[in-house]
């Protein structure tokens, strides 16, 4: 076995029938991994899998709404149900419904961001864990930003959610360490993804962006998908409560 198969293990991803969640769970597919499939969405859902069982992968689809409870409760009913276990979550799903000054933004927005992006990571990591335990371990991915690193005016609310995904990876990982289970976050930069559009689509906004990039452009959901890799194999086997950037330079210059 190489250091980067995941060959026999069984990982659940949210978020991932497109962008960089898909990007992970393709990959993940191919370094072995049993895939879990899901979104809101079921129909695509059903058509991220087929694209991976098409190319000799094994994925089940499974629709969440990652705001409810009861639904992600169900997700990982169903992903132990059909595979028997959990040894990688990947917690990708996420939203934000505001850009703009923190002044401005509805208290509906600022709570459905936190609920969404904080909380159904605390939930779902509250259901995966005590499993993983009795396993004898596994890996938690949290997909973070660089928007939890640095400052903005126009992501204030989104950005204090990916700092507390950092700060949520460190916490578990203390509390389940001995327990053998590794708790860590991918902060990416600007991603070209359906979720960063309106950050790359613009060429103005997108030349101001890149000029501070030390690589000049941006990320493609692949390169975050390596990351991942490394995270939920053995060769991160040492690596825990840590934030890996991946952002092609961009916050280490001014």
């Amino acid at each position: 076995m190489g250091l980067f198969d995941l060959t026999g293990k069984v990982a659940l991803i949210t978020g991932s029938t497109k962008g960089i969640g898909l990007a992970i769970a393709h990959r993940m597919a191919e370094a072995g991994a049993k895939v879990v499939i899901s979104s809101r969405n079921q129909a695509a859902c059903d058509e991220a899998a087929a694209a991976i069982n098409a190319n000799g992968g094994d994925s089940f689809p499974f629709a969440c709404n990652i705001n409810y409870k009861e639904q992600l409760q169900a997700l990982v009913n169903k992903t132990i149900e059909h595979y028997g276990k959990i040894d990688i979550l990947v917690v990708n799903a996420a939203l934000n419904p505001f850009y703009g000054p923190s002044q401005d933004i509805p208290d509906e927005a600022f709570d459905k961001i936190m609920n969404s992006n904080i909380g159904s990571a605390h939930r779902l990591c509250q259901m995966v864990l005590p499993g993983m335990a009795k396993l004898g371990g596994g890996a938690v991915i949290i997909v973070s930003s660089i928007a939890g690193i640095k400052g903005s005016n126009v992501l204030g609310a989104y950005g204090i959610s990916k700092a507390a995904d950092m700060q949520m990876a460190r916490n578990l990982a203390v509390e389940w360490g001995p327990h053998n289970i590794r708790v860590n976050c991918i902060a990416p930069g600007l991603i070209r993804t359906d979720f960063a559009r309106a950050l790359w689509e613009n060429p103005e906004t997108y030349k101001q962006t890149v000029s501070k990039y030390p690589l000049r452009r941006i990320g493609e959901p692949d390169e975050i998908a390596g990351a991942a890799i490394y995270l939920a194999s053995d060769a991160g086997s040492f690596t825990t409560g840590q934030t890996l950037v991946v952002d092609g330079g961009g916050t280490i210059t001014g």
